[in-house]
């Protein structure tokens, strides 16, 4: 990579991890159509740009803390064989990016103040548990085996239900039991991307002591938890048709189920080492397309 100079907007660039924005919207993407079809087109629509932008937002703010507290902890040295980190290589200094965090963290409260307007003040809680987790991710928990639960939890089940509770007319608001199948599905597929990173860096994360699942499992036996994970997601989606959404349980297994299948078989192939970073690129595409799949599938109407 070219000199990248300290602090510029290049460097900026490169620690907000543009990449990863598609896992914050899949789920807000997906609430939004359930939304949609549920309501008949009749939803709110300031609501659902909001959560975009929200959790676009906490993404990043998620990618600052991440880069600048592994960075505290030695977990992104030299060795690391994951995609470079801005404070580990100087492109961003840690009094700047501690500031960047307070900024981001800042600006995504005043993003999800006006949702009090519409979702009452409960929204004013749910902001809270998703900032502070945000911090005990990278801070804490992770480092416990704890990150494929919050991911479910804050790549899924949070932002599905939130967003569809939010975006329904008032008269309407609820979280369905459909809602729910949703939001797990789409946080096991959010998942992936995760399972992919710690599998890469399995041997590091030993070595810096951070216990994460996969080091629990073993390289091999993460590798086939990636398999399920996509493979749970489209089950679930099975039992979309109950609810009278037959193409959200067909466009997955048709469009998203054999790319799933063919990055498991080629991240198994590879089995370790720098390379996995090109599964880590197909895998984020992976759960980009799952999005679309079941949010179109949500939104046409029954064979």
């Amino acid at each position: 990579m070219s000199e990248i100079t300290t602090n510029s907007a290049k460097a900026w660039l490169l620690a907000a991890r543009p990449k990863t924005l598609a896992g914050a919207a899949v789920p807000v993407m997906i609430g939004s159509a359930l939304a949609v079809s549920d309501a008949q087109w009749q939803v709110r629509w300031l609501p659902m740009v909001l959560c975009f932008l929200f959790a676009f937002t906490m993404q990043i703010d998620a990618n600052f803390i991440n880069d600048y507290f592994d960075f505290r902890k030695g977990a992104d040295d030299e060795l690391r064989l994951g995609p470079k980190r801005a404070c580990a290589q100087g492109w961003v200094t840690p009094k700047a990016m501690l500031r960047a965090i307070a900024f981001t963290t800042f600006l995504a409260c005043i993003i999800g103040l006006p949702l009090v307007y519409f979702g009452g003040w409960k929204m004013v809680a749910v902001g809270a548990v998703c900032v502070l987790f945000c911090f005990l991710y990278t801070t804490h928990l992770s480092y416990v085996g704890m990150g494929d639960l919050l991911v479910v939890l804050f790549f899924g089940i949070v932002p599905v239900t939130m967003t569809y509770y939010l975006v329904m007319p008032e008269a309407m608001q609820t979280v369905t039991t459909e809602c729910l199948l949703l939001s797990v599905a789409c946080g096991l597929v959010v998942d992936t991307l995760l399972v992919v990173n710690n599998v890469r860096d399995i041997d590091n994360d030993r070595r810096t002591g951070k216990r994460t699942l996969i080091v629990a499992m073993g390289r091999r036996q993460g590798q086939v938890f990636y398999f399920f994970l996509g493979f749970a997601a489209v089950i679930l989606g099975c039992f979309l048709p109950y609810y009278e959404h037959h193409w959200a349980t067909w466009l997955p297994i048709i469009i998203y189920q054999p790319l799933h299948v063919a990055t498991f078989v080629e991240m198994w192939k590879i089995g370790q080492g720098t390379a996995l970073n090109r599964i880590l690129g197909k895998t984020a595409r992976n759960i980009f397309i799952y999005g679309l799949a079941v949010s179109i599938g949500l939104l046409l109407p029954n064979p």
